[in-house]
């Protein structure tokens, strides 16, 4: 009851610092605007009264995974925009999503996101931010030429992206957004439409809630035929993706993975007789749905609270805890990977976040599989990889069986369980030997690494872990 009253008197907080609502005409200033999104805000020039008019640009953020905070008239043709920070956490500023209407055929406008809370950026790189309407309704790039990123010295030198953009068509309300966004519905659209098709060897259960009450849902595949040796040891697998609400392409990497497993492929026949696959797609419900970047609803990291995570206030990281502890000391099974997948907002193609070991011999095994990956699937980069040796400090601190404080940075104290972070571009470029940096790719083509992904992992257990395949 506490609970929900505390995330009542937040979004009323959040729906009074609205900006400036269309019908009301009322406008809150300063830093405190930026508590909540704009809300059907039209922006019109200064001193302007009357009826509004084509051209007169209706802001709007109001809506799942949305994020507008701000919007200032600059001029006709250009316009600042403040993202709005993450909910209780004002120090990240990254992810935007938001809609524009009521424009003028053949309208030029330059729209300046003047507020990152990121010096570095893939804005740097030729990536750009996608954009639909409703008359084009699939995502695409805007052209990477129409996009700068640079310090200004108007915004006290931070860190400025300006796009130029001209809106063709006056019915049309246009959509722009950071990068590909992947929302709470999405998945729960996504997980329903699996549950349908009645797969026996799929189970999806609620795992837990989220503080406003989300699903945080597990998925679980894995081959029960009686053909199958009851009294064989299996080998479990656990990944989770969506920690970090703004990193989109780790829902797209996770739903790929779980395409594959339930597909009839047959390296998916023979991982799902041979692996449990422990899969949660989000960790972050309630940062996803509200379009936060790096935080949940009451201003947590949920990446740094893995240590000792709150019942209460990160009920989806102790409900996840508890069960991957649970399950390392299930003596049915043996926990073999635990995958968590990012995205990264300033380098290209993927990536994983290794661990820190004295003994040569865990050096060399941890490297297997990224090796695997790299050399087959070509939006995976070796060089990339990466100790932490924070993370091993941290591991350190924990007996066999507790799950280290930075969950996806450290590896189980004792035994051969193998935890990693692995993390895709926000800019799905490829960058891989002979590949040419600037060589881009659509969102459907994300889906052919993937199976790459998957497989390697087979592969991996097959070489390092499961000398009992046949």
């Amino acid at each position: 009851m506490e609970r929900r009253l505390l995330c009542d008197r937040m979004e009323r907080k959040m729906e009074e610092n609205t900006v400036r609502d269309v019908e009301t005409g009322s406008e809150t200033g300063g830093e405190d605007a930026l508590v909540g999104n704009v809300n059907k805000l039209m922006v019109s020039p200064p001193g302007y009264s009357g009826a509004p008019r084509k051209g007169h640009l209706l802001f709007d953020a109001c809506f799942e995974s949305g994020n507008l905070g701000r919007v200032d008239y600059i001029s006709e043709f250009e316009f600042d925009l403040f993202i709005r920070p993450d909910t209780c956490n004002p120090r990240f500023r990254v992810w935007f999503n938001f809609t524009v209407e009521n424009v003028r055929e053949t309208q030029r406008v330059i729209f300046n996101v003047v507020n990152f809370s990121k010096t570095k950026s893939l804005y740097r790189d030729g990536m750009s931010p996608v954009i639909k309407s409703t008359s084009r309704p699939k995502w695409q790039r805007l052209p990477a030429k129409n996009v700068y990123y640079y310090r200004c010295p108007d915004h006290r030198r931070n860190y400025v992206m300006s796009f130029a953009f001209c809106f063709d068509r006056e019915d049309d309300v246009y959509h722009f957004a950071y990068c590909y966004p992947y929302t709470y519905s999405r998945l729960q659209h996504y997980l329903a439409s699996l549950e349908r098709r009645n797969l026996p060897y799929l189970q999806r259960e609620q795992l837990g809630l989220s503080v406003q009450q989300r699903r945080l849902d597990l998925l679980t595949i894995t081959n029960t035929a009686e053909h199958l040796d009851p009294e064989r040891e299996k080998k479990l697998v656990f990944l989770t993706s969506r920690v970090h609400p703004g990193e989109s392409p780790a829902s797209f990497i996770c739903q790929g993975v779980i395409d594959f497993l339930v597909s009839q492929h047959p390296v998916a026949q023979i991982l799902r007789d041979h692996v449990i696959f422990k899969i949660v797609p989000m960790l972050n419900p309630d940062g996803v749905y509200l379009g936060n970047y790096r935080c949940s609803l009451m201003g947590f990291d949920l990446n740094r609270h893995w240590q000792d995570p709150s019942p209460w206030a990160q009920p989806t990281l102790h409900a996840v805890k508890q069960l991957i502890v649970q399950m390392n000391q299930d003596p049915r099974v043996s926990l073999e990977f635990y995958i968590d997948v990012h995205a990264h907002s300033t380098m290209l193609n993927g990536f994983m976040y290794g661990n820190v070991f004295e003994d040569e011999e865990r050096v060399q095994r941890q490297a297997v599989f990224p090796r695997l990956l790299c050399q087959n699937a070509p939006d995976f980069s070796f060089h990339y990889l990466k100790p932490s040796a924070a993370a091993a400090a941290a591991a350190a601190q924990h007996n066999h069986g507790k799950l280290p404080l930075v969950a996806t940075k450290s590896a189980f104290q004792q035994g051969n369980s193998h935890c990693s972070r692995a993390e895709w571009s926000d800019s799905e470029w490829k960058l891989f030997h002979t590949l040419p940096k600037t060589a881009s790719y659509s969102i459907a083509d994300t889906l052919k690494p993937k199976i790459d992904w998957t497989f390697f992992l087979f592969c991996y257990s097959h070489l390092q872990l499961c000398d009992d395949f046949e």
